[in-house]
């Protein structure tokens, strides 16, 4: 069953084409990851499937539905976390998800939500006196308090330390385990890696490549890279038989051979060659500061 189905998608602002002839389908029950760089067309796009903007050309159905047209039933099946929110400083965390769980047929319990995104210890405290990594989770929590069959998350870690985007990832496998789909937009590729069933790569408003993260852009079919230290030097080999190269090495050495490394390219190798003819240098040192800093 699909869950989103995509046809022919434009968006324009003036003579630019934010989105240009997109095709997509989202299984019921998947995570996918819509990747790529600022301007690219992801965030137009997922407004669209919100029904918040509307398509200039094309056909979008979620859950059945044009998000045009939908009512307020179909609302209450859809869960969205938007990358920023606003107006919510005088209340506490527990009010604004009390209230928001009211608007919901059948909401999560407002306690479980609360431990969910790691908000015990403020949960009763205003609001504005929360730090940027704590306003996203209760961004998440109000995203999740509805029990949506669909959830749309757009950039959900920003500003999450590394424990708190390990913790974000359990709880996004475990709303995936119980059956919820979720179109993920992000930044960063190791959280694509470790959520997404598949992963879509967009530039200029159109899709690049479209596969699991293992075998995107022909990733598990890529040549190795066997790497070892030996007189003094760094020394590589680019194989496609990799074990057997190991097993050369091992006859030369006696024990361990040297610094060994085997690597393929990683997803973000290939995300960056994939979107390279359609960026500028800088927007790959953006993607890689911003890399560094997550991993910081």
């Amino acid at each position: 069953m699909t869950a989103i189905s995509i046809r022919g998608l434009v968006k324009a602002y003036g003579d630019r084409r934010a989105v240009d002839g997109l095709d997509l389908d989202i299984e019921t029950g998947e995570v996918f990851a819509l990747l790529g760089p600022n301007g690219a067309g992801k965030t137009t796009t997922v407004e669209i499937l919100e029904g918040f903007r509307t398509a200039d050309e094309g056909e979008v159905s979620v859950l059945d539905a044009d998000p045009r047209t939908a009512d307020r039933a179909w609302r209450n099946r859809i869960g969205i976390v938007l990358q920023t929110s606003a107006g919510l400083d005088l209340l506490t965390p527990r009010e604004i998800l009390t209230s928001t769980a009211h608007t919901y047929a059948t909401p999560r319990g407002v306690g479980e939500v609360i431990a969910a995104v790691g908000l015990e210890e403020k949960a009763d405290e205003r609001i504005a006196g929360l730090s940027g990594g704590q306003r996203r989770r209760l961004d998440v929590g109000l995203g999740i308090v509805g029990r949506p069959e669909l959830l749309f998350l757009d950039e959900p870690t920003t500003g999450f330390d590394p424990q708190a985007r390990r913790d974000f990832w359990e709880l996004i496998r475990n709303l995936a385990s119980e059956g919820t789909t979720i179109l993920l937009t992000t930044h960063y590729l190791d959280e694509a890696e470790q959520l997404a069933d598949r992963v879509g790569v967009i530039a200029a408003g159109r899709l690049l490549a479209l596969d699991t993260p293992a075998n995107l852009g022909g990733r598990a079919s890529e040549e190795a890279t066997v790497a070892w230290s030996e007189d003094g030097h760094r020394r590589t080999v680019r194989t496609a038989t990799p074990t057997l190269e190991v097993r050369r090495l091992s006859e030369r050495f006696v024990g361990e051979v040297p610094e060994l490394v085997v690597s393929r390219p990683s997803l973000e190798d290939t995300y960056l060659s994939l979107i390279a003819p359609h960026v500028t240098q800088a927007d790959v040192e953006d993607h890689a500061t911003t890399t560094r800093k997550v991993l910081a």
